[in-house]
C-alpha cells in the first residue's frame, strides 16, 4: 500500500506541475465559462423580476444556482476522453500499458490534478462574480452538510467513469471524437448546466434523473442551494453510486474487449 501511495503521489505531482506550467490554457477555458455566468443569471433574473418564482426558483435562487454550478463544475466535470482518444490514435497509449500502475488509476490522478488547478484558477473569478451579483443574492443561503460534500465527490466520479467508458470506444474506432461531440448535446441539457432540471417539463426531468448527466453537476448544486435535502438528497446520492458502478463496469468491459482491437501503430 505504501508503494502504491508513493506512485499515486508521484503521478499527481507530475501532472500538477504540468498543469501549472500551462495554466494560461485553463484561464482561456474559464473565460468561456464566464459567458454563461454573466448571461444566464441575468436571463432568469429578468424572467422572475416581478417576484414570481419559477418552479420554486426565485431571482436569488437562479443567480446562486448558476454561480455555484460554475464553481462545482470546475472540479466535477471531466473532459479527458479527448486526450485519451488522441493518444490511442497516435500510438502513445502503448507506453501507458507497460507502466507499473493501472491505466484507470493513472488517468484518474492525471485528471484530478488538473481539476484542482482549474478550480483554484476559477476561485478569484467566483469571488468577483459574487461581488457583482451581490444585489441579487439577498437572503440566499447554502447547505454545506455531509450530503453536499459526498455528492461533490461522487459527482466527480460519475463524470470520470462516464467519460472513461466513452474513451474506451477509441480502442474500436479511429474517429471516436465524433461520438464525443454527441455526448455534449444531452449532457448540456440534462446536467443542469444550461438551466436547472426543475424548470424542464416532466418528461425531461424524468430523463434527467434516468441518465447520469444530472448526477454530475446538477445534483450537488441543488443540494448546495437547498433545493434537494433530507431523504431526497440521500436518494440522489444513491443514484450517483449506481451510475458509478454502471459506468465503471462498462468501462472495464470495453477496456478488456478493446485491447484485443488495439494495434498501437499510430497515425
Amino acid at each position: 500500500m505504501t508503494v502504491t501511495l508513493r506512485k499515486w503521489r508521484a503521478i499527481f505531482a507530475i501532472y500538477f506541475q504540468d498543469g501549472i506550467a500551462y495554466r494560461a490554457s485553463g484561464l482561456i477555458w474559464i473565460l468561456t465559462d464566464l459567458v454563461t455566468a454573466v448571461t444566464m443569471p441575468l436571463v432568469w433574473a429578468n424572467a422572475s423580476r416581478n417576484g414570481s418564482a419559477i418552479q420554486g426558483f426565485t431571482t436569488s435562487n437562479f443567480v446562486l444556482y448558476y454561480l455555484c454550478l460554475l464553481l462545482l463544475g470546475s472540479f466535477i466535470t471531466c473532459h479527458i476522453m479527448w486526450e485519451i482518444a488522441m493518444e490511442i490514435k497516435e500510438g502513445q497509449f502503448s507506453s501507458m500499458l507497460v507502466r507499473p500502475v493501472s491505466f484507470f488509476q493513472f488517468t484518474f490522478l492525471r485528471n484530478l490534478s488538473w481539476r484542482i488547478i482549474r478550480t483554484s484558477l476559477f476561485l478569484p473569478f467566483f469571488v468577483l462574480l459574487l461581488w457583482l451579483y451581490r444585489g441579487f443574492l439577498g437572503g440566499a443561503h447554502v447547505y454545506l452538510g455531509i450530503e453536499f460534500w459526498l455528492a461533490v465527490i461522487l459527482g466527480h466520479l460519475v463524470s470520470f467513469t462516464t467519460v472513461m467508458m466513452m474513451s474506451m470506444l477509441a480502442l474500436f474506432t479511429q474517429e471516436a471524437m465524433a461520438i464525443f461531440e454527441l455526448y455534449y448535446v444531452p449532457m448540456l441539457f440534462l446536467s443542469g448546466q444550461l438551466f436547472p432540471i426543475a424548470v424542464l417539463p416532466g418528461w425531461a426531468r424524468f430523463l434527467g434523473h434516468l441518465f447520469p448527466f444530472y448526477y454530475t453537476t446538477g445534483a450537488p448544486t441543488e443540494i448546495l442551494i437547498g433545493r434537494v435535502s433530507g431523504i431526497a438528497a440521500w436518494q440522489t446520492i444513491g443514484g450517483q453510486v449506481i451510475w458509478i458502478c454502471i459506468a465503471f463496469g462498462m468501462a472495464k468491459l470495453l477496456w478488456k474487449k478493446g485491447l484485443k482491437h488495439y494495434t498501437g501503430v499510430g497515425m
